[in-house]
């Protein structure tokens, strides 16, 4: 009987006791690492490879899209500017990038072109690219990622850089409207403020600037602003009058 008592301790001993597994060690006192050169070098070698290659099929889609391009379109690839008129190989000679880095979907006679990662979207002279538009093989239209949104351009008087700015200050106005909603003033005053300074003599903005200020209890500044507002109106009554004749 005794003899049970005293095995039970002992067995729940041994059963919380830790378990030792014995393995035979990755390396050994006095062994040597083997060095990474090697593997850095091999890597190394296969970037040079993938740089090459790339680089040979960028120019051979540049001398393919220089091959039969109109002259103010071979302008716009040479310039690395994208162009509404554009074939999709033109896009990619424009970007300077080949078919990797875009997804294509096609719905019939039409299809767009987007960015095959986010990480490293493709870019032209003006900005990130953010989509491509095609119709009959042919570029109608394409957008650029801005601060405040996409940017779409469907003409040459939207790509130009008064049609850019334009562009800017219609979507500063829309975000600095949607501050000002929200309450946020002085958020709301610096996008009518960066707007104004792209479309300077624009009523509108001249009206916005003299609204936050007045709720911002600064008068005299706001006073100013309206005073800009009603001069500005003046000024394009003078001037539709003057077409209208």
């Amino acid at each position: 009987m005794r003899t049970g008592y005293l095995l039970l301790p002992l067995l729940a001993l041994v059963a919380c006791a830790p378990k030792r597994i014995h393995e035979p060690p990755i390396i050994r006192t006095g062994d040597r690492v083997a060095g990474a050169e090697a593997a850095v070098e091999a890597a190394r070698q296969e970037a040079a490879l993938a740089d090459r290659e790339t680089t040979g099929r960028r120019d051979e889609i540049t001398a393919q899209a220089l091959a039969t391009c109109a002259p103010d379109v071979c302008a716009a690839v040479t310039r690395g500017e994208l162009m509404v008129g554009m074939s999709e190989v033109q896009v990619l000679a424009a970007t300077r990038t080949t078919e990797s880095a875009w997804r294509a979907r096609d719905a019939g006679a039409a299809s767009i072109m987007v960015p095959a990662t986010r990480s490293v979207p493709p870019r032209d002279a003006s900005g990130e690219v953010g989509m491509v538009q095609l119709q009959g093989g042919r570029v109608t239209a394409y957008a650029y990622n801005e601060a405040q949104g996409a940017r779409l351009v469907t003409g040459p008087a939207e790509a130009s850089t008064a049609g850019r700015a334009a562009q800017l200050a219609d979507m500063l106005l829309r975000e600095g409207d949607d501050l000002a909603a929200r309450g946020q003033l002085d958020m709301a005053l610096d996008r009518y403020d960066r707007a104004h300074i792209l479309h300077p003599g624009s009523p509108d903005i001249e009206y916005r600037i003299a609204t936050v200020l007045d709720k911002q209890l600064r008068p005299i500044e706001a006073l100013v602003r309206y005073r800009l507002f009603l001069h500005q109106l003046e000024l394009e009554r003078i001037r539709a009058t003057g077409e209208a004749y």
